[in-house]
């Protein structure tokens, strides 16, 4: 488990790596969190950047598994830090992920239909060469990194802030978000129905595998929540919220078309529960909706 204290250690190992990403203002009571604008295009950059330096790393580099964008993190950590990295994505992983790893440098291997297959093949990779594994989303040092989006959101709204919208696949965003707020605001999960595995882990009180499917597969397609995420979700008894497919294209198109901010379609799944009203805010409840990655094809914005 994590807690503040490691969140703030992983602030200061991190510190001048990774950029501190804006908030914007989308309405009353409502802000954006643009951790999109962060390097190599989302919020695992934080994570996977403490993960590193926390090490150690050996000559063989670092192997990770992914479904594009703890791939693209760790290629950026890597080529910034100096060290070879090989990334195993799964065949369905969007072509646009898969063209940005080669440009960050990595070698990319692809392994099955899902995020699972991917990282059983990236673990004896990283079993028989030596290198660094790094988990995308299970490992205490990544949880721990990206929960400096929490701290910085306490500080760029000195005024407060009362709930926090965060798309969930694996759990490693919404157990540094737990971990880096006060326990005073609400940390909401939202989920799309057709990859749900926080869900099925809070109805059953342990994770489980659940299937894996729809528009958002690519970056919340986990079959089965991670253990560090899932137990500090389950202590802070957080709300899980699931939007259907149509919601999530919708809220994207909607960011694009209402903001001119365009983000892959996991992300957009926070600010579909807001659309939907699948979360419906209290009145004068202030709310942050984390829009976390933007590693998209945006060809279909405009169309």
């Amino acid at each position: 488990m994590i807690d503040l204290a490691d969140v703030r250690a992983a602030a200061k190992r991190i510190d001048g790596r990774i950029r501190r990403t804006p908030v914007l203002a989308a309405g009353p009571d409502l802000w954006f969190k643009l951790e999109l604008t962060q390097h190599a295009g989302s919020f695992k950059t934080r994570g996977m950047m403490n993960r590193i330096l926390a090490g150690p790393v050996t000559a063989a580099g670092l192997v990770a598994a992914s479904g594009g964008n703890a791939g693209l993190a760790a290629a950026f950590a890597a080529r910034e830090l100096g060290h070879p990295v090989e990334v195993f994505v799964p065949v369905t992983a969007p072509a646009v992920k898969v063209a940005k790893l080669g440009k960050l440098g990595a070698r990319v291997v692809q392994e099955g239909r899902e995020y699972a297959e991917a990282y059983a093949a990236a673990v004896v990779r990283a079993e028989q060469t030596g290198a660094l594994f790094c988990h995308a989303y299970d490992d205490p040092a990544m949880v721990a990194g990206n929960g400096t989006l929490g701290l910085e959101l306490v500080e760029q709204l000195p005024d407060g802030f009362d709930t926090v919208l965060v798309a969930v696949g694996g759990g490693g965003l919404i157990g540094g978000i737990i971990a880096g707020l006060p326990g005073s605001v609400r940390v909401v999960g939202v989920e799309p129905v057709g990859s749900c595995a926080l869900r099925a882990a809070m109805d059953a009180g342990r994770p489980v595998d659940v299937p894996v499917s729809g528009v958002a597969a690519d970056s919340l397609g986990a079959r089965r929540i991670g253990t560090i995420g899932f137990e500090l979700a389950r202590k802070a008894e957080i709300d899980s919220i699931l939007v259907e497919d149509g919601a999530i294209v919708e809220a994207r198109r909607r960011l694009w078309d209402e903001h001119r901010i365009v983000v892959e379609h996991g992300t957009a799944a926070a600010h579909a529960a807001v659309l939907s009203g699948a979360y419906r805010p209290e009145p004068g409840e202030r709310v942050v909706v984390l829009l976390c990655g933007a590693n998209t094809d945006p060809a279909d914005l405009t169309t």
